[in-house]
Parts: C-alpha cells; structure tokens; sequence
C-alpha cells in the first residue's frame, strides 16, 4: 500500500499553491459548476499520470536498481526545491478551452496545464521508484484531487486562507526526504553501506 498512500500524499501536498489549483479556482468562479470541472479534473489527471507513470515504470526497466536511485535521489532533490517556488497561471493556459462547457474546458486545460509541472514530474519518478503501478497512479490522482475539489467547492474562500507558503515547505521536506532514501537505497544496492 505504499505504492498508494505516499504518492497520494506527496501529489496532494505538492499541488498546493500549484497552477493547476489556480486553474481550478479559475474554472470554478467562471463555470460555477463543481461536477463538471472535478469530472475534468479526474479524467485530465487520470489520463496525464498514467503516461507519466507509464515513463516511469519504463525508465526503472532500463537502468540498474542502483543507477535508477541515483537518478531518483537527483530528481527527488531537484523537486523539492522547485516546490518552494510558487507557481504562477499563465493567460493562455487560463484561457484554453473557454468556448467549451465546463467539463471540456477543465479536461484540456488540466492535461495541457500538467505537462511538465511537478506533479507530473513526481509521478514519473515514483511510478519509477514504487513496484505498484496502477496503485500509483491511483495515488497521485488521489492527491490532485484532494488538492483541488476543495478549492473548486470553496472557490476564493479556501484559497484565500491556506498557507501556501508552510505547505510549500512541507511538500519540498516530502520530496528531500524521498532523496534521502533514495540515496540510502543507491548506497545500499551499490555496496557501500556495510550490511
């Protein structure tokens, strides 16, 4: 259950503050429709994350079980920096998918607004990092949505009153603490930690 609850977690605790949380609260004062949008939410998610973890279950098939925490040990470390650095919505992502109903326009807007981002980074490593695939990606769609419906149910009134920036904190000490094993793993599989 590993491979469910700690990216559960990490995606939920990592899109605080994200764009795509930005882009829900957009959609949800525009459309005022909760169902739609979190329905987009699910199938934009669900579709982006399991190419992502799709990547990462591949990538772990070609390298060494000590190379692959290395790499893991790098990323990890690398995402928890840029998750204290706020992410902005762009115009052209906040405007995609306008002269569609809510459900299509969430769809396009949070798969094309994932790509790249760090919750689809992060999935890419802990499909890579955890044997449970589907389990996985389960997880991490989880974690959008325990991000993101309530800012859709809530619009301005939750996003106004988190602390964006302690939770930013929060999910970076996350992701370092996954480095961390990942370089107790790579040391372990590579020989030099003493059994």
């Amino acid at each position: 259950m590993e491979s469910f609850y700690i990216p559960t977690l990490i995606v939920a605790l990592a899109e605080i503050g994200d764009k795509t949380q930005l882009l829900a609260l957009l959609l949800a004062a525009r459309y005022r429709r909760p169902l739609p949008i979190i329905w987009g939410i699910v199938v934009a998610t669900l579709v982006n994350h399991a190419a992502a973890g799709a990547i990462g279950n591949w990538v772990s098939s070609l390298v060494s079980p000590a190379v692959l925490s290395w790499v893991l040990a790098a990323s990890f470390a690398a995402v928890a920096l840029w998750t204290l650095v706020p992410d902005k919505l762009e115009e052209e992502e906040a405007s995609r998918g306008r002269r569609f109903g809510p459900f299509v326009a969430t769809l396009i807007a949070f798969f094309l607004a994932e790509m790249g981002d760090k919750t689809q980074v992060a999935t890419v490593m802990l499909a890579a990092q955890y044997p449970d695939f589907i389990l996985v990606i389960i997880g991490t769609t989880l974690g959008m949505l325990i991000a993101n419906v309530p800012v859709v149910l809530a619009g301005n009134f939750a996003a106004d009153r988190m602390p964006l920036t302690l939770i930013r904190r929060i999910a970076a000490v996350g992701f370092a603490g996954l480095a961390l094993y990942a370089v107790y793993q790579a040391l372990s599989l590579s020989g030099m930690l003493p059994v």
